[in-house]
């Protein structure tokens, strides 16, 4: 059977190569949660909390990768997890995840474009907000239209430049605490000494390193887009297991190293008033334009996330539409095999939420950000469980575990160590006032997704077996009386 030239393609095509799911990765981690929020973590962590809740951080985003990489070669699916949860805990919850993880990221996208429009005022403060958002949004809608590659390529070229600004900041900051420059509102050359003074490591208790484990958790989330771009990568049992170790290993690198930094050179109480730790280090050394610099790498981190959630988002709503969990419009493939249906909801709907931050700031919007910071974690959860499953099935089916092309080293341990990890941040919600709506809205969220598939789709399936089941016994009938 040949396949006409303007035929239009029904299935993913893998261009993407191991840098580009290195760089998708960290670009859908590293954003404003690093260069604005972790003065937050400092100020409620103190220096050695903040450095504490990093690591432990990196630790859990290691262990629940180590589980994806295991999912993502034997099954490189557009849909990743969404499927892995179908296949082994239940369509039901596979069809919670999906949803979940979609309105995440679209949501996440709609703050991202309020952000970027904020920060363009900089320089152009005549400019209503919503005239950038429109035209980020349009720019990043074509890169994700034109082709898989595209999106890669522009993916790749972002997260370069937040890389670079990064180690550029490690080595002025260094350099800042030895003596060797002087930044102007910090106490240069005091090397390590802030963390024995105003209270030592921990001075507003250990429990502050728990309770801070939520923003800490949130900031890695997007290492997870790995398993999304396995369904467009080529030869995905070599690319995900190398995007995977560099990736988990160069995060915590950038991110620990950089609160060891942030923490030596910025006292514990003066970190959650500063607008960005970062901006002030670049500015003080005396670095010409150093807040404009840092305000274009900030507008590259929001747009870098932003695109990544874009192409995220967008394959799992193709996926779901493939699984018959939304209307088969949406898994329609353009020329060059981009789901563009799917990515035109997905912007409209992220259009929505950048609207409800305007009229409903203090009632929807909030309730989507609070299910959106809760997906994320159920995911990771979700990946824990699916591995742990499929490991299972796998022996329980004769199959042998040296016959996977990546396996999940220490198993059982890795993926019940990571399920522990994750479910105790879920609960930990609770204790922190700010976070209980996520479980307020989160939950009931859950429990209307799953009671909606049990009532249509589930119900609709079901119709669809017995009509054909009736089908089959009509024809045998028939087929009885004719002979």
């Amino acid at each position: 059977m040949t396949v006409e030239k303007n035929q239009a393609p029904t299935e993913l095509k893998r261009t993407m190569t191991s840098r580009h799911l290195f760089m998708i990765s960290l670009g859908g981690v590293i954003g404003t949660g690093l260069f604005l929020g972790s003065g937050y973590t400092i100020n409620q962590a103190g220096p050695g909390g903040a450095v504490l809740a990093y690591i432990v951080g990196g630790l859990l985003i290691y262990l629940v990768m180590l589980c994806l990489g295991e999912l993502s070669v034997a099954m490189p699916v557009a849909g990743s997890f969404q499927v892995y949860a179908s296949k082994y805990i239940g369509p039901s919850t596979g069809f919670v995840i999906g949803w979940m993880y979609w309105l995440n990221w679209s949501v996440t996208i709609g703050v991202e474009f309020t952000a970027s429009g904020m920060l363009m005022q900089r320089w152009f403060p005549d400019v209503q907000i919503w005239i950038w958002c429109v035209i980020f949004a349009v720019l990043l809608f074509t890169l994700n239209a034109i082709s898989a590659r595209s999106f890669a390529e522009s993916e790749f070229l972002l997260s370069s430049i937040k890389v670079a600004a990064i180690v550029l900041f490690l080595i002025i900051g260094a350099a800042a605490m030895f003596g060797f420059v002087h930044v102007d509102g910090t106490d240069s050359a005091s090397g390590f000494s802030n963390f024995t003074n105003n209270g030592g490591l921990f001075p507003n208790g250990f429990a502050a390193v728990f309770l801070t484990m939520i923003a800490v958790t949130f900031s890695f989330q997007g290492t997870e887009l790995i398993g999304i771009a396995a369904g467009e990568s080529t030869e995905p049992h070599k690319t995900i297991p190398k995007a995977i170790n560099n990736t988990v290993w160069r995060t915590m690198f950038f991110y620990v190293l950089t609160m060891i930094v942030l923490v030596s050179l910025i006292p514990w109480q003066n970190a959650g008033v500063i607008e960005s730790p970062f901006v002030m280090i670049f500015d003080g050394v005396g670095i010409p334009y150093a807040a404009d610099l840092m305000n274009f790498v900030i507008l590259i981190a929001v747009l870098s996330v932003a695109n990544s959630g874009l192409y995220a988002s967008t394959r799992i709503l193709w996926s779901m539409s493939r699984d018959g969990m939304s209307s088969p419009a949406l898994s329609k493939l353009s020329k060059r095999g981009v789901p563009l249906n799917a990515l035109l909801v997905t912007l409209a709907v992220s259009c929505l939420c950048l609207l409800s931050s305007i009229v409903a700031a203090d009632t929807v919007y909030i309730w989507l950000v609070s299910i959106a910071g809760m997906a994320g974690l159920v995911v990771w959860t979700s990946v824990t469980v699916c591995q742990y499953l499929f490991r299972r099935r796998l022996l329980a089916e004769g199959g042998k575990v040296e016959d996977l092309q990546y396996r999940t080293p220490l198993y059982p341990i890795v993926p019940i160590v990571g399920f522990i990890m994750c479910s105790t941040v879920l609960v930990s919600m609770v204790f922190v006032e700010d976070q209980r709506m996520a479980i307020y809205c989160g939950i009931p969220f859950m429990i209307i997704c799953y009671l909606y598939y049990y009532l249509r789709i589930h119900s609709k399936k079901s119709s669809l077996i017995s009509e054909e089941v009736s089908e089959s016994t009509s024809e045998e009938n028939n087929l009885k009386i004719s002979n």
